[in-house]
């Protein structure tokens, strides 16, 4: 077989990159990252998988990717379509790069990955392997809020395979990711009785004084010493300010260690909102834990070792560590399945108008992608 080019593999990757990128797939805009979807779903089609379109009706539709030759797969690859951006931010600064660096909404968390998990499998196939067939592939569409609506569909696949490979971006070290903090995310509503705040203020009860006591309630649970943070990131309320406020609202975010810690959290945080501080308000809380912590496991150590000699044959020394925030690795590695995280290509300031992807490392971690599949696939018979 001749010698693979892996600088002209560069050059298409970035023009694959390039075009999802310049789709706008903010979380919220389905009809974005239902674009992206389709793009990659062509692409896969072209080299011979077959798509699944998990359709969506809030969200963008998720895709379930394997080859029709396929035999009870032990591989799943997980890779999110949407980003954190507003609309809008790609009219601002699109795909750009320079010699070292690209850059745009979406190029390191997690566009990049999603192209070279795509340019792995390419090259199994054309070095004539066959562990391609050996492989699950979710693209799901709601990873920055929680998968909440693509958690069953990776729990479903989660459960028929042995191995998970999670392709977040990776950062500046290259280090791989065996721990995450869990998460959940928690919306409070509350209603009060709206008045004139002159002429009648002891006719209302203010929503807005009834979120504050439950603000100040909810970030006393908070203790950074053991792990546990809780957030009230967003709020809103209110109609005038000569008006006692008839409404309010707030988005809460949670981070924690450990199971036993999202369990009392979350009792904490019912408990908190079960009751009013102010007669007269109501309260309303949905949500919950969306991610369990992600703990490194004894499953999850072997693999990391045969990614790390997979990388040392490669010519890189990868260490592992633990990180604060989740990903989709928190719940296949919940599930008991063998997982590793952080196989993308580096980069940093994800979330940031300074994301940015280092060209040089789309290359090393496709071709360390590729070795690692075809190792786990070794005994497999694919035909």
């Amino acid at each position: 077989m001749a010698a693979v080019d892996w600088k002209q593999k560069e050059t298409e990757m970035l023009k694959d990159i390039e075009e999802i990128v310049n789709i706008e797939s903010g979380t919220f805009l389905k009809s974005g990252v239902d674009r992206v979807a389709s793009v990659l779903g062509r692409l896969y089609e072209e080299i011979g998988f077959q798509v699944a379109v998990q359709e969506q009706p809030e969200r963008g539709n998720n895709l379930l990717i394997t080859h029709p030759e396929a035999v009870n797969p032990e591989i799943l690859i997980i890779a999110h379509m949407d980003t954190v951006f507003p609309e809008g931010t790609v009219a601002e600064r699109p795909f750009s790069r320079d010699e070292k660096r690209a850059y745009g909404p979406g190029v390191f968390d997690m566009k990049a990955s999603q192209i070279t998990t795509l340019y792995a499998i390419k090259h199994l196939i054309e070095s004539g392997s066959k562990s391609y067939k050996n492989l699950r592939i979710i693209l799901n569409s709601d990873e920055e809020v929680g998968s909440v609506h693509s958690r069953a569909l990776i729990e479903e696949q989660a459960k028929l395979s042995r191995y998970a490979l999670i392709v977040e971006p990776s950062d500046e070290d290259g280090t791989l990711v065996t721990g995450r903090r869990g998460g959940g995310k928690y919306y409070l509503t509350v209603k009060g009785i709206a008045a004139h705040s002159g002429a009648e203020p002891e006719k209302g009860r203010s929503a807005i004084g009834e979120l504050a006591h439950k603000i100040i309630k909810l970030h006393a649970l908070t203790d950074p010493s053991v792990g546990i943070n809780v957030n009230v990131g967003v709020i809103s309320g209110g109609t005038s300010s000569n008006t006692i406020a008839p409404h309010a609202n707030a988005f809460i975010d949670v981070r924690m260690s450990t199971k036993e810690q999202a369990d009392e959290l979350d009792r904490k945080i019912r408990e908190i909102c079960s009751t009013v501080d102010i007669e007269g308000t109501s309260l309303e809380l949905t949500g919950g834990i969306t991610r369990p912590p992600m703990i490194k496991n004894e499953a999850s150590e072997r693999l990391l070792r045969i990614v790390q000699e997979e990388a040392r044959e490669l010519g890189e020394d990868i260490g592992d560590k633990s990180v604060g925030s989740g990903s989709d690795a928190n719940i296949t590695s919940d599930m008991g399945i063998a997982t590793i995280d952080a196989l993308g290509p580096r980069g940093g300031n994800a979330h940031s108008k300074d994301e940015y992807l280092n060209i040089d490392t789309l290359v090393p971690r496709t071709r360390l992608l590729a070795n690692v599949i075809e190792r786990l696939s070794r005994g497999q018979q694919q035909g």
